[in-house]
């Protein structure tokens, strides 16, 4: 399994012949080396129904066929739009063909802004994703909240990724707590950088991370799983 990292909270797996993106926001994205208008995907993932996180998954999920899984209301405003979605919500775990997906919780918000209006988007989530005997933790966009230790603590966590920009999110101070309590064997910072509010130093969250599993992943990088 090949995951890689391209920029804000996009990540891809690819994996037994499938490409699955977690929010590909792409366009706008200055970071990113992904093309939207190129991008395969199977499989889209999505934490929450901001813009820097939904991205271009309409236009993806059309061009492609792909299948969107996201929190319930996100998922219904995607279908209005014409995009094969599978409904989820936080607690709840679905095997699919290509892997098994478990929201988790995440403090944040959640909304879609369209036309000049804002949209409700449902809560926000992160997502555990396991194929085979790996499981990979996106947090999404989240505050430091002490469950993360029970979801490390439940959960034998290959790869998190967690946002250390600081503002919107946790910065890498409580990073580097949550790190710790989810017990992942390799911890990568997203989220960070993409825009001024958001500026931070990602080797910072590496030193402040106590066991040594933090590992700064530049833009296209991957590791193999």
């Amino acid at each position: 399994m090949k995951v890689s990292f391209h920029g804000h909270a996009v990540v891809k797996v690819e994996t037994n012949g499938k490409t699955i993106l977690f929010d590909p926001f792409l366009t706008g994205n200055s970071l990113t080396d992904l093309n939207a208008s190129e991008v395969k995907a199977d499989v889209i993932l999505l934490t929450h129904g901001h813009n820097d996180h939904v991205g271009d998954t309409v236009e993806i999920a059309k061009r492609n066929g792909s299948l969107v899984v996201a929190p319930f209301e996100l998922a219904s405003f995607l279908s209005q739009k014409g995009v094969s979605a599978h409904p989820m919500h936080i607690g709840g775990a679905y095997d699919f063909d290509f892997g098994r997906v478990k929201l988790t919780q995440a403090f944040h918000g959640s909304s879609y802004e369209e036309h000049e209006q804002i949209i409700y988007t449902g809560m926000p989530s992160g997502i555990l994703l396991t194929i085979h005997d790996k499981t990979i933790f996106h947090a999404g966009d989240t505050a430091l909240f002490s469950d993360m230790k029970l979801i490390g603590d439940r959960n034998k966590i290959d790869l998190a990724f967690l946002p250390i920009g600081d503002n919107f999110t946790m910065g890498p101070e409580d990073a580097a707590q949550a790190a710790e309590w989810l017990q992942a064997k390799v911890t990568v910072p997203i989220h960070f950088n993409t825009f001024p509010l958001i500026n931070q130093d990602p080797k910072r969250f590496v030193s402040l991370v106590k066991n040594g599993s933090a590992k700064v992943l530049e833009i296209g990088e991957a590791i193999e799983l």
